[in-house]
């Protein structure tokens, strides 16, 4: 499913499998085989290829448009990547909005990402539960329950979580990114 949603977007702007390997520097064959459901990409692959096709990365989740003012707990749209130890779950509709929101959860000591990440937009994450340190560009902070912070998200960024329980937060980011 995820696989043929990226082919699916791919074709529909007319780009090559090749144009996608270099926009997102991945190899052609690992993208073959993530198209063809042989391999499943890192968050950090995802995000490439969702940035390079211009979509949010739960556009490849998200199965319909939601004309629902509501999202019930139970109903929620949820993403986890095999073998990481963070969870989102889709607290906006759908993905054709000004922003979206979602809940994050994170184990203790798991990062969100080697790398820090950018993407556009601006982002504001409020902390429910749990230790956050966050490093945006240069700067470091360490956030607890009931904290929140703002940042342009084209700085690079990325988040650990260094407490000794699960981390859950809120993250609202505009434009729909992730």
């Amino acid at each position: 499913m995820l696989g043929e949603k990226i082919r699916q977007k791919r074709n529909e702007i007319n780009m090559s499998m090749k144009e996608l390997a270099l926009k997102t520097g991945l190899t052609p064959g690992f993208i073959s085989q993530v198209e063809r459901e042989l391999a499943e990409p890192s968050i950090t692959s995802l995000r490439k290829i969702a940035d390079a096709l211009e979509v949010a990365v739960f556009y490849f989740f998200v199965d319909e448009v939601n004309d629902n003012r509501v999202v019930k707990k139970g109903e929620r749209q949820s993403l986890k990547f095999p073998g990481s130890h963070l969870s989102y779950q889709l607290l906006s509709p759908d993905l054709n909005r000004q922003m979206e929101m979602f809940l994050a959860s994170l184990e203790p000591g798991a990062i969100t990402c080697e790398e820090p990440l950018s993407h556009k937009g601006e982002e504001v994450i409020h902390v429910l539960k749990g230790t956050m340190w966050i490093k945006i560009g240069k700067d470091e902070y360490t956030l607890q329950e009931g904290d929140t912070i703002y940042y342009f998200a084209s700085i690079p960024h990325k988040i650990i979580n260094t407490g000794n329980e699960q981390l859950e937060f809120i993250s609202t980011i505009t434009p729909p990114q992730f």
